[in-house]
């Protein structure tokens, strides 16, 4: 999840010229909630993002339950332009199964749950070409209070291919591949960040799942940050509500902790999950991408400015030698 220094990499748009496009300073993770930012994690960038999650499950109608431990492993991939990013998500479960009903008890499954290819593009950012001219010297309260402009959202989309790689869990009859698709919004709201998500999954098998994830991040300091969630979602097979919350550590610019917990409200099954995660950045082949506003001067950088400062001394001096050149007498 978004920490202080990215909200304050991210608010710094509303007041500098010159900012980097979708890097921040230290590493932004979807980590530990489900949601997905609406921001890429900038061209060449590359992130993984690993969690283990325990999961109990109960479902006190039928009378099965399942008890067992779930990994997720996310890469993402940032290419082409900075604004685009590709991911890739992999669940692997491996629990317990009981079912006496049907003559099943603490039958063993393990395989892959879920798996996605996607991309997302973020379409429009309301800070891209936004500085805020009017300071107000005298009043650190007026610099600092609530903006209107502030509820305007960023906006990013995802489309996907979701895998079918394993008939161990429910529901067991899928297709090999369906689509997913997302809109995305994102909010910078001082401290607070607000991430939206509406989706529709399995798109074109008989389990299209329609759902929404919404996520509110505060960042607490320049290392601590804290999460609640809020996703619900519903198909012909199955429908719930889960509510999350956690938090998450930044140990260093490019690696992060968290720690989250999940419960939902019914019990058909019951859901209950408690987990742990690790998000690790790569950024050394990122070159950082100027954003300027129309009208406003090319800033050069050191290196550039001594090369020029030679080149016009070069200049003044074959200038001065041919104002000074004696013409040759006949």
């Amino acid at each position: 999840m978004p920490k202080l220094k990215s909200l304050f990499s991210a608010a710094a748009i509303c007041c500098s010229t010159f900012v980097s496009a979708q890097f921040t300073d230290v590493i932004n993770s979807n980590r530990p909630g489900e949601s997905m930012a609406a921001f890429s994690v900038g061209k060449t960038i590359l992130q993984g993002e690993l969690g283990f999650t325990g999961v109990k499950e109960d479902h006190s109608l039928l009378g099965w339950d399942s008890k067992g431990l779930q990994s997720d492993l996310v890469v993402r991939y940032g290419a082409f332009f900075e604004q685009l990013e590709f991911i890739g998500e992999l669940q692997y479960q491996y629990d317990k199964y009981n079912y006496p009903d049907v003559g099943i008890e603490d039958e063993t499954r393990s395989g892959f749950k879920t798996a996605y290819l996607g991309a997302k593009y973020l379409v429009y950012d309301p800070n891209k070409n936004y500085v805020d001219r009017k300071p107000n010297l005298y009043s650190w309260k007026a610099n600092h209070k609530f903006k209107w402009r502030n509820l305007i959202p960023a906006v990013g989309v995802y489309a996907g291919v979701n895998l079918h790689l394993s008939d161990k869990f429910p529901p067991t009859d899928q297709r090999t591949a369906s689509l997913k698709g997302m809109l995305i919004t994102q909010n910078q709201l001082g401290r607070y960040v607000l991430v939206s998500n509406i989706y529709m999954d399995k798109f074109g098998s008989n389990y299209e799942t329609l759902g929404y994830v919404v996520t509110l991040t505060r960042g607490i300091n320049d290392r601590w940050s804290a999460f609640v969630e809020n996703q619900g979602f519903q198909s012909d097979y199955y429908g719930d509500l889960i509510f999350r919350a956690g938090g998450a550590y930044l140990l260093e610019t490019n690696l992060q902790l968290d720690v989250n917990f999940g419960v939902n409200v019914k019990d058909t099954p019951s859901v209950l999950q408690a987990g742990l995660g690790v998000s690790w950045r790569f950024d050394g082949l990122y070159e950082d991408v100027i954003l300027r506003l129309p009208g406003e001067e090319k800033e050069m950088s050191k290196e550039d400015k001594k090369k020029k400062k030679e080149k016009d001394k070069k200049d003044k001096k074959r200038k001065d030698a041919i104002e000074n050149e004696t013409p040759e007498q006949p």
